[in-house]
């Protein structure tokens, strides 16, 4: 069997985060990582379609934690101790430069994921982290404690090796083989649900044109208080952007419940009905001779007017003179209370993130140690926290590594 300080189940990004760190700041550690796959961090090297979307330039922890539609409360304390702007000093330290775009993602300099993982298998080597590959975890036994004199706390099985250590972590995000362990254990695990998808949707109004982006809209979940703004894109098989993955993420075991079938309501253009039927009512008198077709208003991208225009009863040859009352109160409508079926949902690029995991109530805070075995600790996704796309699930993932690393360590 054999026998380590600390080992980490799961090769992923708060996996090697928490190796690191533990074998940076307390070096006398034997500290080991167990990765099922052939090679580790596979999440950091697709998301952000593989430019890896290390964190959000969002620095004040009481805003950043909006971010997360589970965990928003029990994170206020860990952003506290390690926060983005601590993110990245640490990648600045080991000469990764990240960089942040116009809606505050923020990407290595390289914009290549492969810069994170790099930086992550050079600072584990130069650290001594034995990196194990192709070792999926099948038990982890808790051994007797005998005062606070016992030399291995756990052992744990995998179908070709034995080993036994003191302190374990268990970072292996959403696994529900791991999670029946962790059941197992005693603890008690939220049923995972999808959390960021997008919308499917059969609809003539968006049909063949996708690509198309409404740069910012209102939309809501009819029925329920779900309710969220920013860009709408319209894809192949439906709706995406930020505006539908925020609903998609606040809204997860809500429309997990309703089976990905419900209605919305978009807002094309961020005004009320009538301030848009006076708005329609100007244009007729100014665009008088020109074709409601062709003369895309409120900043609507040209091939999704031309859609709300036909789906109010126009053709493509109406003049803006020759609009009825009902045609002027038919657009009105289609531009600020257009409701979609969704019939569906699909997963959004590669990015699988699940609302599920290791019940928040169950783990201390302050250190992300089991409130029920002594030397069990969590990070990352394998707990119920999930975010909205953008940087938070990688942040949520160092926050609980780095402060795993410091109770560890210590």
């Amino acid at each position: 069997m054999k026998q380590y300080d600390v080992i980490i189940v799961g090769g992923g990004a708060a996996g090697f985060f928490a190796a690191i760190n533990i074998a940076e700041q307390n070096p006398d550690l034997k500290v080991a990582i167990l990765e099922k796959a052939k090679e580790g961090l596979q999440k950091v090297k697709i998301s952000g379609g593989g430019r890896c979307n290390v964190t959000h330039a969002e620095f004040i922890p009481q805003e950043l934690v909006k971010n997360y539609p589970r965990g928003e409360k029990e994170l206020l304390g860990p952003f506290h101790q390690f926060m983005t702007g601590d993110t990245i000093q640490w990648f600045e330290d080991r000469g990764v430069e990240l960089k942040i775009e116009e809606d505050g993602r923020m990407f290595p300099a390289s914009n290549s994921s492969q810069t994170i993982i790099d930086c992550f298998l050079t600072e584990a080597n130069k650290y001594g982290v034995e990196v194990l590959y192709n070792q999926g975890v099948n038990e982890i036994k808790v051994l007797s404690e005998v005062g606070d004199d016992y030399s291995n706390h756990f052992e744990i099985s995998t179908s070709s090796n034995q080993y036994a250590c003191n302190k374990l972590i268990i970072a292996t995000g959403s696994s529900p083989k791991i999670w029946k362990l962790i059941e197992s254990l005693g603890h008690k695990v939220e049923s995972p649900v999808p959390s960021l998808f997008t919308f499917d949707i059969k609809d003539e109004r968006i049909a063949e044109i996708p690509g198309v982006v409404a740069q910012n809209v209102e939309v809501r979940v009819l029925g329920t208080d779900l309710f969220s703004e920013g860009p709408l894109l319209i894809t192949h098989v439906g709706m995406s952007a930020p505006s539908i993955l925020k609903l998609s993420a606040f809204g997860a075991l809500e429309l997990a419940e309703r089976n990905y079938n419900f209605d919305i309501e978009v807002n094309f253009i961020k005004q009320s009905t009538k301030d848009c039927l006076e708005r329609l009512k100007v244009f007729k008198q100014d665009l008088a001779k020109k074709s409601v077709f062709k003369s895309s208003q409120f900043e609507m991208p040209k091939r999704l007017w031309q859609k709300l225009v036909l789906a109010s009863n126009m053709t493509e040859t109406t003049r803006w003179a020759d609009m009825n009352k009902k045609q002027l109160e038919d657009l009105a409508n289609q531009l600020t209370q257009a409701v979609f079926k969704v019939t569906g949902k699909s997963t959004f690029k590669d990015e699988f993130v699940t609302a599920g995991g290791v019940d928040l109530k169950e783990i201390h805070f302050k250190t992300f140690e089991s409130k029920i075995i002594k030397d069990l600790y969590f990070a990352g996704e394998v707990i119920n926290v999930d975010a909205i796309t953008g940087g938070f699930n990688f942040q949520n993932a160092w926050t609980g590594a780095y402060i795993v690393a410091k109770a560890i360590s210590n």
